[in-house]
């Protein structure tokens, strides 16, 4: 199974993502995805899609529909799998439970894989017996059981594991990511294959769908390096079946670090990709953050979209070394693709965080459209994930501003606001146009000017009390569109919190 980079390298390059359907979706195992879906399109090859739910007491149909729905946001179309289809199905391990039986049987038949009867606590004692450490592993010694033992095993009630038997010669391979990767002889037990009663472990059916799938590269986490020689072992017996024609390149990403650099845990709530998803990161931003965990488009930048990823993506440019997931990075990667959005493209996106908050019609009245329109582009520049738009731009939408008591603290306590609020609300009652620039001279004029104060001392009274908050979009466009009915009326409620 040759590809590009290989001697002959006229195979198109086949790479697969192989998820278990349990729980949340972890963003280390989309950087996975991400890379291997990268290096497919790179090459032009194909991206293969399938699941690993043999495991029935873990999962569920709902895991199952989320991962595909969570590809999907994030653009990782899949070119074979699940809802695709395509020549090598079933794409679920849950399906494929009589090809697995005749690997195993075609193993069994050319000595490959042998029936194992020894228990845990007699391959821990024969070790022992022997001085070694009992923390080897299984030691062989069931190889050459003869029929005539395996009869009074069963007699006995023992039922059998299927195990390889590993090769006695040092296993090597070059590693996409990692170089030169060699485990001595023996260093690797024969390994399970299938349990007792014959259901096949993930040793076995990774391996096996690599193999019948046509997949040429295999991209995983740094923590499965240690089973790659197992899985060098077997392909060597599959081809020797006919079931594989050779063996795949391996590459092993670096592992994603949380905090305290320890690996990034499924319990750790950045780790969980819905997260990003409800607070609104754009796909876009979140696909870039992801990709530079672990590689790089170039030394002086960081900010990409998902084609230039794909036209620039070279998996022997990724790097060994582990990366820390970063939330501020991740937050200011997701920032400037949120402002480099269209403008329509952003009331687009923006508008179901809103509907959501129960601030517009899940298809906005013609008012409310003129507003968001109108606000967008001013709303854009200080937003950081779309979420933010529910307690930035909501005073917009309501009838009466809900005061954030902090911000009331801050600016409306005291006679200073009192008097803040009088002005402004003198001089923009007598005011005869209501438009940015007549707000805005009115305002500097009564505040600044007449009164004396310092531009924070006089316009932070008046930000709170028409949008509630101490940051808002700019205040004179804010009030245009709020229109003088609604901002004088919020003047006034504020000037009540004042002096209460």
């Amino acid at each position: 199974m040759t590809a590009p980079g290989s001697s002959s390298g006229t195979t198109p390059v086949r790479t697969r993502f192989c998820p278990s359907p349990t729980g949340t979706v972890h963003v280390g195992v989309m950087r996975a995805a991400l890379f291997n879906w990268a290096y497919a399109k790179h090459t032009g090859g194909q991206f293969v899609f399938r699941i690993e739910d043999t495991d029935a007491a873990r999962n569920t149909e709902e895991s199952y529909r989320h991962l595909l729905d969570s590809l999907r946001w994030l653009g990782l179309e899949w070119d074979e799998g699940p809802e695709v289809g395509g020549p090598h199905g079933p794409y679920r391990q849950s399906e494929r439970g009589e090809i697995y039986a005749d690997v195993l049987g075609k193993l069994v038949d050319a000595g490959h894989a042998y029936e194992s009867f020894s228990t845990p606590e007699e391959v821990a004692a024969r070790r022992v017996a022997a001085g070694q450490d009992p923390k080897q592993g299984y030691d062989g010694a069931d190889r050459e059981t003869t029929d005539a033992q395996k009869a009074a095993f069963r007699a006995e009630g023992r039922s059998p594991v299927l195990r390889l038997r590993m090769p006695d010669t040092d296993l090597s391979w070059h590693d996409l990511v990692r170089g030169e990767v060699t485990f001595a002889a023996g260093a690797v037990p024969d390994f399970v294959l299938a349990r007792a009663g014959g259901q096949p472990l993930y040793p076995l059916v990774n391996p096996v769908d690599d193999a019948l799938m046509g997949i040429t590269d295999v991209l995983r986490g740094e923590d499965l390096l240690s089973s790659t020689p197992r899985q060098l072992a077997l392909y060597t017996a599959l081809t020797d079946i006919g079931v594989a024609s050779g063996t795949p390149r391996f590459g092993h990403l670096p592992l994603v670090m949380g905090e305290g650099n320890k690996k990034l845990s499924k319990r750790d709530p950045t780790s969980n990709l819905d997260l990003y998803r409800e607070r609104g990161f754009l796909p876009e931003g979140l696909v870039n953050y992801l990709a530079l965990l672990g590689w790089a488009i170039a030394e002086d930048r960081d900010v990409f979209s998902p084609a230039e990823l794909v036209e620039a993506f070279e998996v022997t440019r990724v790097s060994p070394n582990a990366a820390r997931f970063d939330l501020k990075k991740a937050e200011a990667i997701n920032a400037t693709h949120l402002r480099a959005l269209p403008v329509e493209e952003f009331v687009t996106r923006v508008t179901p965080y809103l509907a959501g908050a129960g601030l517009v019609e899940a298809t906005p009245t013609a008012e409310q459209q003129r507003v968001l329109d109108a606000i967008a582009p001013l709303a854009q520049e200080r937003m950081v994930v779309l979420s933010e738009a529910v307690g930035l731009l909501g005073f917009l939408f309501v009838d009466q501003v809900v005061l954030d008591e902090a911000a009331v603290a801050k600016q409306l306590t005291g006679p200073d606001a009192v008097e803040v609020l009088d002005a402004a609300t003198a001089a923009l009652t007598a005011l005869p146009a209501w438009t940015t620039p007549d707000l805005e001279a009115a305002l500097k004029q009564a505040l600044v000017e007449e009164l004396g104060r310092k531009p924070r001392q006089a316009f932070g009274p008046v930000r709170v009390a028409i949008s509630g908050r101490t940051v808002s979009p700019p205040l004179y466009e804010s009030m245009e569109l709020l229109g003088r009915e609604v901002t004088l009326a919020r003047l006034a409620a504020a000037r009540e919190v004042a002096t209460a």
